[in-house]
């Protein structure tokens, strides 16, 4: 049995050319753009003595639950002076109790109160908007009520950016692993997504951020004019932002662990479907050479696949193609799982093979069966 075949013009030929590429093509994405991650490793120095003032903005509709059990972390960061700002954004529940109570227990708690109307627009653009506007200092901290933050110095790491000249700083936050293959599914979704928003930004093609963790000045907010290129999409307040915002090397990522927030995922399918579903609805306002750079990935990926299994079944193509196939694999393994143990995905690690192949078929089935023009509530 010879281990290299005969290269004649056929349809075997064709598809292993065509497994070669796609591998190529997977080796070149992992090389040139998840490797920025994995093997990424400057440090944040706490050891500042002149840290400057921070607004930190909250947008709660309906979050007292939250507010009562993550309020009280925020406030108490290790921070010498931040002043924190919840836009209570049309609620009807006792978030407003609530915040007033902790408001006299801490002095540098502001509330906003935004009274219920039916011709305000659903999403987080307008309470985001107004809790600038009302911010006394001008580097901006962003995240959510449903998100505590990993350490008490979260608010030094995610903003340390910003007094060293950056204008916009890209952070990450966490779900919180719970039994069940649901979880499992969420956090390995936002812990794919996050490698590659923070790989694509290492390598100058910033595209997003979670607005669970971001950071920017208000200098940079107005000169981009908020969120008034895409103010009619509910959605969009953090990754159509970015596109805007981070420009010129203005942006930096922040992957220290104590600068995670981390955040209670969604109990059921259909709730993590919708949560998706938002954030697809902005996807076809990204530009064309970011929505290819997000999409040639997971198709190379399956047409790789699909090429080995075919090979597999031909004797005279079979070594040679499960060599391919396994030098390509145990690369990307070995790089990817780096990414992963930065975002503390190590449980992830054992099984990448089997979650990077499972993720690139179920994430277009979800794509195009989600109704992306539904209206998003908030």
């Amino acid at each position: 049995m010879h281990f290299l075949p005969v290269f004649d013009l056929n349809i075997k030929t064709f598809i292993f050319i065509l497994l070669a590429i796609t591998a190529l093509i997977q080796l070149l994405y992992t090389f040139f753009i998840h490797a920025r991650l994995a093997f990424y490793r400057k440090t944040t120095s706490l050891n500042e003595t002149n840290w400057a003032s921070v607004s930190i903005i909250i947008a709660a509709r309906n979050e007292s639950d939250n507010l009562y059990e993550n309020l009280p972390l925020i406030l108490d960061q290790d921070y010498p002076e931040f002043e924190v700002i919840v836009v209570n954004h049309q609620s009807t529940d006792d978030s407003s109790y609530l915040l007033n109570a902790y408001a006299r227990q801490f002095p540098n708690l502001k509330i906003i109160e935004v009274a219920k109307s039916n011709h305000l627009k659903p999403g987080k653009k307008l309470p985001i908007t107004i809790g600038i506007k009302g911010a006394k200092y001008d580097y901006i901290v962003l995240t959510d009520a449903d998100c505590k933050p990993n350490s008490r110095n979260w608010l030094k790491h995610i903003s340390h950016n910003l007094m060293s000249g950056k204008e916009l700083v890209i952070g990450y936050s966490p779900y919180v692993r719970k039994k069940g293959f649901l979880n499992k599914l969420i956090r390995f979704d936002t812990t794919w997504i996050g490698m590659n928003y923070l790989s694509m930004a290492l390598a100058r093609n910033p595209y997003m951020s979670v607005g669970r963790n971001l950071a920017y000045t208000k200098n940079l907010f107005e000169s981009v004019k908020g969120f008034k290129s895409h103010y009619a999409i509910p959605s969009g307040d953090d990754d159509l932002f970015v596109q805007d915002a981070a420009k010129n090397n203005n942006y930096a990522i922040c992957l220290n662990s104590e600068s995670f927030t981390i955040s209670e995922p969604h109990e059921t399918f259909s709730g993590w479907v919708r949560q998706k579903t938002r954030h697809f609805s902005t996807s076809n306002h990204y530009k064309v050479f970011k929505r290819l750079l997000l999409g040639i990935y997971p198709l190379t990926l399956l047409i790789m696949y699909f090429s080995f299994i075919i090979l597999l079944c031909d004797i005279e193509f079979r070594w040679l193609a499960l060599s391919l196939f396994l030098f390509t694999t145990i690369i990307k393994w070995w790089i990817q799982g780096r990414c992963l143990k930065k975002l503390e995905g190590n449980r992830f690690i054992p099984y990448l093979p089997f979650w990077d192949l499972f993720y690139a078929l179920i994430l277009p089935i979800l794509f195009y069966t989600t109704d992306k023009k539904e209206t998003v509530k908030w």
